[in-house]
Formats: C-alpha cells, sequence, structure tokens
C-alpha cells in the first residue's frame, strides 16, 4: 500500500516555517547595515563591493554541501533540524559581535563568519517544506516561508530608526565607531533570530527515513538516478574552466583592472580544478564522495532548472547591486552626502532600512496574493510580471528626486521579493527526484550566488568607470537586470511543474 503525505493544518505549517522569520531578520540587519559598518570603519564607496565579496563566496561552497549532507542525515534532532539549530547559533554570535568589530577587516571577516552559519542554517528551510508537505501545500508553506521573511525584514531593517525615534538612542557616533542604535538592534535581532529558529526546531517534527521511503516510493521506481559524468568530460571541461579563470586574471593584470576581478577569475579556476580532480579519481575508479556526486547531479539538473538558473541570474545581480549601495545611493542622491559621521548621511542611511521595511512589508503581503494570482494567469506569467515590477521600481528611484517619495517605487520591489522568495521554488520543486531535494535547493542556491559573486566582483569597477562612482547608477543596473530576468521568464517550461503541483 503507497504510503501519501497527510495535509498539515495552518497552524503545522505556521511552526514548521516559523524560523525563517528569525533567519531573516538576521538577513535583514547584514544588508541593511553592513555597508554603513563598513563606510564607518573607513571603508571607501569603491572598496564596498569588495568586502561583501565574503557572502556570496561563502554560499557557492556552503549551501551545496549542507543540501547534499541533510539529504543524509538522522538523529536525535531529525534531518533538516541540526543545521537550524547549529547555524542559528553561530549566526547569533557573529550578529552580536559585528557592530563591535574595532577594524575594517575585523568587519568583514565576521561577516563571512555570519553569512556562512545564516547559509547553513537556511539553505536546508527549502527542503524542509518539500520534506512535509505534499504537493498541493507546497505552493502555500513557500508563501508562509514568504510572508515571515518580509516580516522579519520590516523589522530588521527599521530597527536601527525605531531605536533612535522611539527611544532616543542616538544613531551617530564618533569617527570609527558604529552607533549604539546599530549596536543595539545586531543584539535584539541575535536574540530573535535564535528564539524564533527554536520554536521551529523543538515544535516540528519530521518523517522518519522509513516514512520518507515510503512517500518516495512511487516517484523513486520511476526516477532516473543521475547520470555519472564521464573522467574524460570532467577533465575536458574542468580544463577549460581552468583556462578561462587564468585568463580572466592575465586581462585583469594585464590592464590593471580592481583587484575584485582577480577573486572571479580564482573562483573560476578552483571550479575547473575540481573538475578535473574528479575526473582524476574517476579515471582511476577511486571513490569520488559527496563532491563528485553534487557535480554529477549539477551537469544533470532538469530542464526547467536550468531555465530557471538565467533567471535567478539576472534577479539576484539586480537584487545584490541594491542591498550594496542604496545606503550609499540615497545618502549622496537625495541627501548629498557622503560623509558617513554627518547627520545627512545617517539620516539617508535611516531611510533606506524604512525603505527595505517598506518593500519587505509589501512582500509580506503579497505573499499571499501571489499564489490565487498564479492559479489564474500561470506561475510563470505571474513571476515575469512581479520581476518587471520590481525592475521599475528600482530605476524609478533615479528619477525621484524627493525623499519623501521613495517608498512608492518600494511597492513594486516588495512585490517582486514575495515572487522571487516562493515562484521559482514552487516551480522547481514540481521537477525534482524527492530523494534528492536537499541537494538539488543547495545547486539552486548556487545561481543566486554566482550572481552577487559577479556583482561584488564587477559594480564597484563599472561605476568608478562608467558612473564617475556615483552609486544611485548601481540601482539603475539593478533594475535594468531585473527586467532582464522577467524577459527570461519566456524561456522557462513550467508544463511539468504544474502537473505535479496538481497531483
Amino acid at each position: 500500500m503507497l504510503a501519501i503525505k497527510p495535509h498539515l493544518r495552518a497552524v503545522q505549517i505556521w511552526n514548521m516555517c516559523f524560523g525563517f522569520l528569525g533567519v531573516q531578520i538576521g538577513f535583514g540587519l547584514q544588508n541593511a547595515n553592513a555597508s554603513r559598518i563598513f563606510q564607518t570603519l573607513g571603508a571607501d564607496i569603491d572598496n564596498l563591493a569588495i568586502l561583501w565579496i565574503a557572502a556570496p563566496v561563502t554560499g557557492l561552497l556552503v549551501q551545496p554541501l549542507v543540501g547534499h549532507f541533510s539529504d543524509r542525515t538522522w538523529g536525535r534532532l531529525g534531518r533538516r533540524r541540526p543545521y537550524f539549530l547549529f547555524g542559528a547559533l553561530a549566526t547569533t554570535a557573529a550578529l552580536v559581535a559585528m557592530p563591535n568589530a574595532p577594524l575594517l577587516w575585523v568587519a568583514a571577516v565576521l561577516l563571512w563568519i555570519m553569512d556562512a552559519s545564516i547559509n547553513v542554517t537556511m539553505e536546508p528551510f527549502r527542503a524542509f517544506v518539500a520534506d512535509l508537505l505534499p504537493n498541493r501545500q507546497r505552493t502555500t508553506g513557500f508563501a508562509m516561508q514568504s510572508f515571515f521573511i518580509g516580516i522579519g525584514a520590516v523589522f530588521a531593517s527599521a530597527l536601527p530608526w525605531m531605536l533612535t525615534n522611539w527611544f532616543g538612542i542616538s544613531n551617530i557616533a564618533p569617527a570609527g565607531e558604529i552607533p549604539a542604535s546599530v549596536r543595539i538592534a545586531f543584539y535584539v535581532g541575535g536574540a530573535a533570530l535564535l528564539g524564533a529558529v527554536c520554536w521551529t526546531v523543538f515544535t516540528t517534527r519530521e518523517y522518519s527515513p522509513e516514512q520518507v521511503r515510503a512517500f518516495e516510493a512511487p516517484a523513486s521506481a520511476t526516477a532516473q538516478p543521475a547520470a555519472r559524468r564521464s573522467a574524460r568530460a570532467y577533465a575536458r571541461g574542468g580544463a577549460l574552466w581552468l583556462a578561462a579563470g587564468l585568463a580572466a586574471v592575465l586581462v585583469t593584470a594585464s590592464f590593471d583592472f580592481e583587484k575584485e576581478v582577480y577573486v572571479l577569475g580564482g573562483v573560476i579556476m578552483l571550479f575547473g580544478l575540481a573538475q578535473i580532480a574528479v575526473g582524476w579519481r574517476r579515471r582511476n575508479d577511486a571513490a569520488t564522495g559527496g563532491f563528485a556526486e553534487i557535480l554529477d547531479d549539477m551537469f544533470a539538473m532538469p530542464a526547467t532548472m536550468r531555465q530557471l538558473a538565467v533567471v535567478q541570474f539576472f534577479t539576484w545581480f539586480g537584487l545584490f547591486a541594491m542591498w550594496i549601495f542604496t545606503t550609499a545611493a540615497v545618502a549622496a542622491f537625495h541627501f548629498g552626502s557622503t560623509d558617513p559621521t554627518s547627520r545627512a548621511f545617517n539620516a539617508g542611511a535611516d531611510l533606506t532600512g524604512l525603505l527595505f521595511g517598506v518593500y519587505n512589508g509589501v512582500a509580506a503581503l503579497a505573499a499571499f496574493a501571489i499564489p490565487p494570482v498564479a492559479a489564474r494567469i500561470g506561475r510563470r506569467a505571474c513571476h515575469m510580471v512581479n520581476l518587471a515590477l520590481g525592475g521599475a521600481g528600482l530605476i524609478a528611484v533615479m528619477l525621484i528626486r524627493d525623499p519623501d517619495w521613495l517608498w512608492v517605487p518600494m511597492i513594486g520591489v516588495g512585490i517582486a521579493w514575495a515572487s522571487i522568495l516562493s515562484m521559482p521554488y514552487a516551480i522547481l520543486s514540481g521537477v525534482l527526484p524527492a530523494q534528492k531535494i536537499g541537494t538539488y535547493m543547495g545547486i539552486f542556491n548556487i545561481f543566486i550566488v554566482v550572481p552577487q559573486l559577479l556583482a561584488a566582483t564587477i559594480l564597484g569597477l563599472l561605476l568608478k568607470s562608467l558612473f564617475g562612482g556615483a552609486p544611485i547608477a548601481a540601482l539603475g543596473l539593478g533594475g535594468a537586470s531585473l527586467l532582464l530576468a522577467a524577459a527570461a521568464m519566456l524561456l522557462v517550461d513550467d508544463r511539468q511543474a504544474a502537473a505535479t503541483a496538481q497531483a
């Protein structure tokens, strides 16, 4: 007799997704305040992107590995929950430490630790929804996650402003010191993150390995295992990637490009070397282990996942441009200040937090409106329209000079953000083999990380070379990238995923 996953009650879906509230509080504090901390500690505008680069590099390495190993984990806390808990503990420690960093390089290292820890906590949450919910409820599950992401980000983004305007805590400090409002916000955020994740860990139970195998039996009977890529293919592909990375490094050296481009070249070279290593071990019939399995799965990913990867690339390039440069752009373009110690700059930084709160608040509301709209016009068309609204919103920030009206374009950004957090995963979960949900969700996040890495690598160079270093131009580039993502949705085949969602 075939086992069927039971439908979960609303309170059960609430509990299993509640931890994302805490994760997003930590993520929101990082996004809204890391550039502010770096500038306060002496970073130039041109160097902001390179200081952020640790975050995407960390995600590139951590998320596929966490997804792979969480597929194979089982203990007293279950399959995914150990990663939630220990990642939350490490993230909380980093949140407490970062606003007390005495030097710029210390803050950069703490950002790396924080992002690695958030990745450990966050990555299995996507697979968690697919593990526990039947197909018909997955869109609701991802929408619930989007709701908590929006609420958490509103709280995190507005927290320094609330501490200043409601409790009288200073938002300015002497040169080289982090304002008290930012420090206290990070302490509060750390406590909230840990508490929310613990709520999910201790109120939600996962299915046992035996139950998981029973649920997966129908799909497993017809599913084809990922093809083992040949040693020759790995050697050939690895050599090409290695040559491309080396060429990027040589061109950077020859034309005296910014140092960020070396990082991109180095990552390309490492990917080539990894393929060569796996090919060499496979040629010698050596056990290649989990890393080779991840690479095999990457090269055998479903067609819909490949199509969505293009969408994700342009989407997250645009988002990363917004996160890195909005504080500097609003402070310089709308408040006329580039001095982190000035009241005008900090007023712009506080407004940026509120603007981030607006788009996240809109996302929290839109999270429950998007599924019925998608049911009427299709998920592909729905996501395409939403991405276009987000792109138009970022471009509009360049056209509005009165800061009192900047909340208006954030409505479009918020609708796009809600869609970004739910629709690609709802489409993707319908085409993935059940026994490798964690692995493929981790691989899918590579297509979130790579554009962030590219943005962190080249945005500073583009602004300096083409736009006179004006950070407001980064928002225009981000908006254009979101519009390209919307166009790329036309290439996504959602038919198989849509059919699965009806099962």
